[in-house]
């Protein structure tokens, strides 16, 4: 009984893990009862025979967990039989014109040379990542035809029957897995690259605390999920095989949501192998939090500041490039937070070079060295993660970041303010803050002033003017040139 509990508490784990397991299962029994109809139903049975077995078969061999894999077999499987299907008739009609005695002989030539050659291309790295399914599908059917062939006198009839139940079980599958609970393999690559980054970003949050020992205990649950989220970079090691089949499997899916046919998954294979480089260099840091030979606290208190900023600044923004990969929204601030930690970066650099670690033993030095070099590392990847989420951004045509109102606090009065930017002429962006209070209806608010603040931007120069009472403002700036003549209606 044991046992049998241990089972069910596994059965329930995987299920609650991806609840999704459990729909695809229920799918596959779906197909199969549909495509068994072949060979319950006599009229059915009566046009295909015992050929109607391969519709099961496909079944069974074609429906995958995913769109995008269940596609790729599917077409692959039919493809590769109707193609042996050809070739296997054509053998058979050039094997029985050499005569009884030459037929079996030419037929064994055939298939050696068919089996051969394919199994030798099923080798070719390109191959083998998309068609290695297919080829195998076409050796066993061209050699299936031409071996029973030899005995059936209808090969045409035979053949016909066979691709028609393949294609019969090959569209059942599509269909079941398209337009019942789909699973796009595609979104399950973007949202794994996504939750990466994040992880990447937990971890560098944290570092700067934990190296500068300054991490309270706190409440050991709360101890405990910091440490499951600390060391949640680890999945990230070993997820290029899992990506790769992600993405082989999403360029076969059509175009869904967000995501356009064709949409640039290749990128995305980039994006990967950038944040793996990432996850090594932090493992690698990782280790000098629990080394033997531990740089003092005096020596870490004096390049705290830096050493914090940088892991804080470089985590803010994979934190922020993750949000942008889930919402599929172009980054806005990641740009911001990168250059905030090289900036750090560069302040470490001058410390360092001030002759503060002259008295450090050389054991502590190589340590705090390697430490700084990897952080130094990370944050170069972190930019060049940057740039390739900006090019994906681009070319998958993500959204730009919806900024919301600006609020503030007016001067000596309990009335908010907001403000908005509208471009004008000449390419002049200006921001108009106005009372919330206004709604267009003086009668209800002549007793309220407001103040009316045009902040403009023009290429390089900034225009700012400040206006209580008068309704017209004129304004200029000597860097451009511009001149403007702005009418502001108040709320009084």
């Amino acid at each position: 009984m044991e046992k049998v509990r241990d089972i069910v508490r596994e059965g329930k784990r995987v299920a609650k893990e991806d609840p999704r397991r459990v729909v695809h299962s229920f799918k596959v029994g779906l197909v199969l009862s549909l495509v068994s109809s072949f060979y319950y139903y006599q009229p059915l049975y009566d046009s295909f025979g015992v050929n109607a077995m391969w519709a099961v078969m496909t079944v069974v061999v074609v429906f995958e967990f995913s769109v995008g894999a269940t596609l790729g077999k599917g077409l692959n499987r039919v493809a590769a039989t109707l193609f042996a299907g050809a070739l296997g008739i054509g053998a058979h009609h050039l094997a029985s014109l050499s005569g009884p005695t030459g037929e079996p002989i030419l037929l064994a030539i055939f298939v050696f040379i068919q089996a051969a050659l394919s199994t030798f291309v099923r080798f070719f790295p390109r191959v083998k990542a998309r068609y290695d399914y297919s080829l195998l599908i076409f050796i066993l059917t061209f050699a299936l035809i031409s071996v029973s062939g030899f005995r059936e006198e209808q090969v045409l009839v035979l053949t016909h029957k066979r691709i028609s139940t393949v294609i019969m079980g090959g569209l059942s599958c599509v269909l079941i897995s398209i337009f019942v609970c789909p699973v796009w393999a595609g979104q399950d690559l973007h949202s794994l690259l996504a939750c990466n980054v994040e992880k990447l970003s937990f971890f560098l949050l944290e570092f700067g605390d934990k190296y500068c020992e300054t991490v309270e205990d706190g409440d050991t649950k709360e101890v405990d999920k910091r440490k499951n989220d600390f060391d949640n970079y680890k999945s990230v090691l070993n997820s290029k095989s899992n990506e790769e089949s992600l993405a082989n499997f999403a360029k076969w899916e059509p175009g869904h949501g967000q995501f356009r046919f064709r949409h640039p998954w290749k990128q995305y294979l980039s994006i990967g192998g950038l944040i793996r480089q990432c996850a090594y260099r932090i493992d690698a840091l990782n280790s000098y939090l629990n080394a033997d030979i531990q740089v003092s606290v005096n020596i870490r208190k004096k390049l705290e500041e830096p050493l914090r900023r940088m892991s804080l600044e470089s985590g803010k923004a994979l934190k922020e490039m993750s949000i942008s990969l889930t919402k599929m929204i172009k980054p806005s601030s990641s740009d911001l937070h990168v250059h905030n930690a090289q900036s750090a970066c560069k302040s470490l650099t001058s410390l360092l070079h001030s002759g503060i670690l002259k008295d450090v033993e050389p054991q502590e030095l190589i340590s705090l060295l390697t430490a700084t070099s990897l952080l130094t590392d990370i944050i170069d990847l972190t930019e060049k993660i940057l740039e390739s989420l900006h090019e994906l951004a681009s070319t998958a045509r993500f959204k730009d970041k919806i900024e919301p109102p600006i609020f503030a606090q007016k001067p000596n009065t309990r009335s908010i303010v907001c403000g908005w930017e509208t471009k004008g002429q000449d390419d002049h962006v200006v921001t108009i803050v106005k009372d919330a209070c206004y709604d267009g209806n003086t009668s209800e608010n002549d007793n309220r002033s407001s103040q009316v603040l045009i902040h403009e931007k023009h290429e390089d120069c900034v225009h700012e003017k400040h206006e209580d009472d008068d309704a017209h403002v004129h304004s200029s700036c000597d860097s451009c040139g511009h001149t403007s003549l702005r009418i502001i209606v108040e709320c009084r």
